[in-house]
This record gives structure tokens, sequence and C-alpha cells, in this order.
């Protein structure tokens, strides 16, 4: 079997679009859950201004909060050099700095350009090195923006090369940002980025179009071991017009385990975690298996 890391993303990617405010107590109590049903690596809140993104103004209170617990690391995401500078002073265990590939989004996003984006993750590598903290960048829309439309490999590659050549880099992800990927494009892509370095690889698929789980097994055919989601499927970008939630946990971790990977992840406890959260935050969870339930069923689930 092969080992496979899911990171949960629900605190950050999966809550920062929904309307209702979740409480700092209820987020921390959402990474509790999420440690007990086995993620090891969470993405627990983003250090982004509180007038663009207000569900993450208490950042710096969340991380003041959670428990310190062997092999388990919490990921801050910054977008700019005040993001990192403040990620790396509460004690973040791990940097994701997100770069966009093309400018209209990076312009939507970040109020900046792919050049300054670029020179921002240039400065995380130094001040993550400096703190010995890992860094990983995500590539934002790299299958496709919701206001340029196509995006080439030319453009990704511009924007990934000068980061891989610092050498500060310890993990690169591709985000399919509006959901518009397709398995070819998926694999062609990442096999591209394969052939120029031997970095880990790290996949962020949505659901907007119902390609995800499909996009996740032409990840795992060109290699990625490592892939983002949310519990209940929750997520979106206040920037991405269109863009649906993350592919959920649940149904990434029943996959994964059916195609024979394993991960650590209890599949079951995920959707009861999405059911939970998603009642706090007033919709409907978006997976598979809180429609229909895991197969085969275990004990647990048939009580």
């Amino acid at each position: 079997m092969s080992a496979v890391e899911i990171i949960d993303v629900t605190p950050r990617d999966g809550l920062q679009n929904e309307a209702t405010t979740v409480s700092t107590e209820a987020k921390i109590e959402l990474i509790a859950r999420l440690v007990d049903a086995g993620a090891r690596r969470i993405e627990a809140t983003s250090f982004v201004h509180p007038g663009r993104v207000p569900q993450m103004a208490d950042a710096d209170e969340v991380m003041a909060a959670l428990p310190r617990i062997d092999g388990v690391s919490y990921i801050g995401l910054a977008l700019n050099e005040r993001g990192v500078d403040r990620a790396l002073a509460a004690r973040v265990d791990e940097i994701n700095f997100v770069v966009p590939v093309s400018e209209a989004f990076a312009s939507a996003n970040q109020n900046t350009t792919v050049e300054r984006a670029v020179a921002g993750a240039l400065y995380a590598g130094r001040q993550a090195r400096a703190a010995n903290v890992p860094l990983s960048v995500t590539f934002a829309v790299a299958f496709g923006c919701p206001y340029e439309g196509e995006v080439t490999s030319d453009q990704v590659l511009r924007a990934v090369s000068p980061i891989l050549e610092a050498g500060d880099l310890a993990e690169l992800a591709l985000a399919d940002t509006i959901g518009c990927a397709n398995p070819s494009q998926v694999a062609g892509l990442f096999d591209l980025l394969r052939q120029r370095t031997a970095v880990e690889l790290r996949a962020h698929f949505h659901e907007t179009r119902h390609t995800a789980l499909a996009n996740t097994v032409a990840a795992l055919s060109i290699g990625v071991r490592r892939f983002d989601s949310s519990v209940g499927g929750l997520g979106g970008c206040p920037f991405a017009p269109g863009a649906a939630g993350n592919i959920s946990t649940e149904d990434l971790a029943w996959l994964l385990e059916r195609e024979g990977n394993i991960h650590g992840v209890d599949a079951e406890r995920a959707t009861e975690i999405g059911r939970w959260i998603c009642e706090i935050v007033g919709v409907a969870p978006r997976s598979g298996l809180a429609s229909a339930g895991s197969f085969p069923r275990s004990a647990r689930a048939q009580s």
C-alpha cells in the first residue's frame, strides 16, 4: 500500500467564504476534532487583512490557543510579506504562501501582480529558512482563471521557476481554484513539474464541476502523494466567482483507501465533523459520504 497525506484545510479554506462568522472557540474545537479523526497536517488559519477576509480576523488568537501535539503540524497561509511575518510570530509549524499565475487573479485576490507575488514567495522562503519553518507555495488558478480563462503551462512555469531556483521550497502545490481542471490537464501539468524538480508536489482541487475525485486519481498516477481537502466539502474563494467547495476530506479519504492507499484519516469521523461544522455555518454538507454513507458500511455506521 502507498502512503498518502491528506492536508485538511477546513479551518482556513473551508470557512473563509462562509457568511456566518465562526467563533474562535468553534474553530479551535474544529481543529481538535480533525486531529482526533487522524488529520496530522491542518491549515489552521490565514494571516490576511480582516477587511478582505473577515472570517480570518482571529488568526493570532486561533494559533495562540491551539495545543501543540507531537506529530501534528499547523499551517498558516500568507499572501504577502506582512502575512509571512505575522505567521512566523504566531509560531506556525509551516507557511503556505499563495502565488497566482494570472495577472487578473493576482489583482483581485491579493491586490498585486504575479511578479510581486513571486517576490513575496522568495521573501517567505528566506524568512522561513531563517526560522527553520517549512515553506509550501501554492500556485493559484494553475488550471484556469475566472477572469482570463485558459491558463497555459508556460504561465505556471514562469511563476514556479524563480521560486524553485531559490531553493527554499519544501513543497509545491497546484490549485484548481475554480474547479475547471480535467484529468488529462492535471496529469500533464504535474508530470511537467515532476520532470523539473524533486520537491514534493501537492494538489488542491475544488468540486465546482465535479471533477475533483477524477483529478485526484490523475495526480496519483503521476506520483502526487499530498492532497488538500475540507470536511463537508466546504470552501471557496471570495475572489473566485462561481468556485464551489473543496474536495471533501471524507470523500477523498474513502477514495484513497479504496484505491489501496493509507493516510490515517477516518472517513466516517470526517463525515461527522463535516455535518457538525456545516450546521454551525448553516449549510448542508456537500460530500458523497454525507449523502450516501461509506461503503462497505462499518459496524459503527450501521449502529
